[in-house]
């Protein structure tokens, strides 16, 4: 008897015709599971990339007799992912996340045949740029999906997959990396890229296209987006090159510094005047999504710090040998994938899920002060028990803030908030790193050095250790913002997001 009254109604009535794409409760239990298949090989394309090159550029150096040049190989990559990962975001938001995978896997795999057939450092470089444009799409976008295909609850499950990615990566990569190129070809290191990125397409082809749709007419906001590009490129080549390559006060290192300040403020004036920006004002004005993010940006800074300066802790102030220190360093590794389940399961059960990270981020607070007080005076499993249970907590913040974000906004604006906060967490995680090596190379009187490596190996112990007193001291500092910033968060209700827009129909 309401036929008539219901038709002309705006939100309410589903449209029969044209319907909308599936939504995700009509996905088949064995669908959801090809597609998380798919997300997994594309996530682990571009984690292990950050991982495995490490270990083979000593040997790439010495074969294209460039090593001068050798920092470019991870600088160019770092550049290029983390300056369009908001663009696939927002561009994923207009035209759909399918689509803009698959051109992220094809980048990714056509970056890597060009890495492989490189002639010279410089080529090499080239092709590392265009591997990065392909790779900042893989992570924020596969974490997109796994949004449009189940609910938050469900979510926070799969999270602790994404955190055994990237445990993989990291434990596999170095010893692949090093195995390939000392035993094989360094090409092989990007050879390996194909068959993953293939089976990737395969997977996440077919089945993406049942997706649920909920992407809308918009513009892309041009302006911004090259000013969101130079200014962080800017930014990140200053870091990459301060206290390393130049003095933080050289003429180059400040100019950088100077053009980041410069095109940041103009994003920012962007933001504020542009009729569409690039990343929504809702979306940054959202408190969920800034705690959210500046935990996760604190939180995995602070890990990728530690895994990059652990290692240097362990040989030059321990005393272990290279390998040793790879097996030392795997309860720093391992401890996030425990996290993260942890995290993920508390999710699941319990409606204040903040409260096994706060417990875990405070334990992970008294671990690191513990390094920080007592150093190499700890035996060595308590220093291996500190060390995980620093990672621990780190872990749990993992899966909550993608979880978090992704509960806080509207349907249609997934991709942009999901992709600014892998952005963010970037820059974050690359300031964190130079500061961390600021204070090493500083305290450890590195004024002749080059790099951190070459300077360490003829440091003397004892100054070492106090240099990673500081280090551990402001990674304590790092711990207590992300803690806070924790606290601070909203816990609002998983799975209970108003839906206040109807998906955009399939065209």
């Amino acid at each position: 008897m309401d036929t008539h009254d219901g038709a002309g109604d705006r939100p309410p009535q589903p449209a029969p015709l044209p319907a909308p794409a599936a939504p995700a409760g009509r996905l088949a239990p064995h669908q959801v599971r090809a597609i998380v298949a798919g997300l997994m090989a594309a996530m682990l394309l571009a984690a292990l990339d950050q991982t495995i090159v490490a270990t083979a550029m000593p040997t790439i150096g010495l074969d294209l007799g460039d090593a001068a040049n050798l920092p470019w190989i991870v600088t160019a990559y770092l550049l290029a992912s983390t300056a369009v990962t908001p663009l696939y975001g927002k561009l994923s938001d207009i035209h759909g996340r399918r689509v803009m995978l698959l051109i992220a896997i094809a980048i990714f795999s056509l970056g890597s045949l060009a890495c492989a057939l490189a002639p010279t450092m410089i080529g090499l470089a080239l092709a590392r740029a265009l591997q990065g444009i392909g790779g900042g799409g893989l992570i924020a976008l596969s974490q997109t999906i796994l949004a449009d295909i189940m609910s938050p609850k469900e979510r926070a499950r799969y999270q602790v997959y994404i955190a055994g990615v990237f445990a993989t990566a990291s434990v596999a990569g170095p010893l692949l990396g090093g195995l390939l190129s000392q035993h094989l070809h360094w090409s092989l290191i990007f050879w390996i890229n194909l068959p993953i990125g293939f089976l990737a397409f395969l997977l996440t082809n077919d089945k993406l296209k049942l997706l649920p749709r909920h992407e809308r007419r918009h513009r892309l906001d041009y302006p911004g987006a090259v000013l969101l590009v130079l200014g962080s490129t800017a930014l990140l080549l200053a870091l990459s090159r301060g206290g390393v390559r130049d003095p933080w006060l050289s003429a180059p290192v400040l100019g950088l510094l100077g053009a980041a300040l410069v095109f940041g403020a103009g994003f920012a004036v962007r933001l504020a005047t542009a009729a569409e920006p690039l990343i929504p004002t809702a979306v940054l004005g959202n408190r969920v999504v800034a705690c959210a993010t500046l935990a996760a940006c604190f939180a995995m800074g602070t890990f990728i710090g530690l895994s990059i300066y652990v290692p240097i802790f362990l040989e030059g102030v321990v005393g272990l040998t290279a390998s040793q220190s790879g097996l030392a360093l795997v309860p720093l590794m391992a401890g996030t994938v425990t996290g993260a389940t942890l995290s993920g399961r508390s999710m699941l059960h319990f409606r204040h899920y903040k409260r096994l990270p706060l417990a875990m981020m405070g334990a992970s607070l008294v671990a690191c002060l513990t390094l920080a007080v007592y150093g190499r005076a700890l035996p060595f499993w308590l220093m291996e028990t500190a060390l995980a249970f620093l990672s621990i907590g780190l872990g749990t913040i993992l899966p909550l803030s993608t979880i978090t974000i992704q509960n806080a906004v509207a349907r249609h604006e997934l991709g942009i908030a999901t992709a600014a906060m892998n952005f963010f967490r970037s820059l974050g995680g690359a300031l964190i790193v130079a500061v961390f090596g600021t204070l090493v190379l500083g305290a450890a009187g590195g004024a002749g050095g080059t790099d951190v490596e070459s300077l360490l190996r003829g440091a003397d112990p004892a100054l070492l250790a106090g240099a990673y007193r500081s280090v551990f001291l402001a990674a304590c500092l790092c711990l207590l913002l992300a803690l806070t910033f924790l606290a601070l968060l909203e816990e609002r209700p998983l799975g209970e997001r108003a839906e206040t827009e109807r998906p955009a129909a399939a065209e």
